[in-house]
């Protein structure tokens, strides 16, 4: 009886096995009659797709690479002035050398260009024209957090510069939250705090100087933040440090 059941579950087993073969074959089948019928059209997108990729890889060498050096090249005086205080030379270059807006103008969609905003931001933060430092460091984008973090925390420079305390305490919000390290975040979360106190959100000011003493211990904001949460829970009326 045993043996019967036996050979009854190999034969169920052989016809399922042949049945699984009788689809894949079945498929095999249909995809060879789709090939067969699109074969005009699929050779055509495979050229397509390796003609668009042999010509990004042709322009990346002999365009993009090339571009980027000489861009870089360019930038290297305007750097250097701004490196001196120099920042008019350093924006508009010398006569005999470029400036950050010429570089912007002619290698704005290079590396090197794209970092020209974050100087000229600078420079023209330096030199008092905040609203035009503001446009050019928004232009500006890096996967390197300390730089990104440095532009936003400039940005909300420039706005508490032109008394625009709401914009400039976001502004350090965000250099001090999105792109958190070590050596950026304390200062800007200090700056952060001493614009919530001039807004009079003495309680978020707080929340900004204890985290500076909880979570950065080696930072120089840490050494001098006691006085900040003192002067703030004096102000809330909290007498513990």
């Amino acid at each position: 009886m045993i043996k019967k059941d036996k050979r009854n579950m190999s034969k169920k087993e052989k016809l399922k096995h042949e049945d699984s073969f009788e689809t894949i074959e079945e498929t095999l089948t249909k995809s060879e009659q789709f090939i067969e019928r699109n074969k005009k059209v699929l050779s055509w997108v495979i050229t397509i797709v390796l003609g668009v990729a042999l010509i990004f890889m042709a322009l990346k060498k002999y365009y993009w690479q090339p571009l980027e050096k000489e861009a870089q090249s360019q930038m290297f005086m305007a750097v250097r002035y701004f490196e001196k205080d120099s920042f008019k030379l350093a924006l508009n270059g010398d006569g005999n050398y470029m400036g950050f807006y010429d570089i912007i103008d002619e290698y704005g969609s290079t590396k090197a260009g794209n970092l020209a905003h974050y100087y000229a931001g600078i420079s023209n933060l330096k030199l008092g024209n905040y609203e035009k430092a503001i446009d050019l460091l928004k232009d500006f984008d890096s996967d390197d957090l300390m730089v990104s973090s440095m532009a936003l925390g400039a940005i909300g420079d420039a706005y508490a510069n032109m008394g625009k305390n709401e914009d400039a305490a976001k502004y350090y919000e965000k250099a001090a939250t999105e792109h958190k390290n070590e050596f950026t975040t304390p200062t800007f979360l200090l700056k952060a705090g001493l614009m919530n106190e001039l807004l009079g959100d003495n309680e978020k000011a707080l929340n900004l100087y204890q985290t500076i003493k909880k979570e950065y211990p080696h930072s120089a904001e840490h050494r001098i933040i006691k006085k900040y949460i003192a002067r703030v829970k004096v102000k809330l009326g909290k007498d513990k440090i």
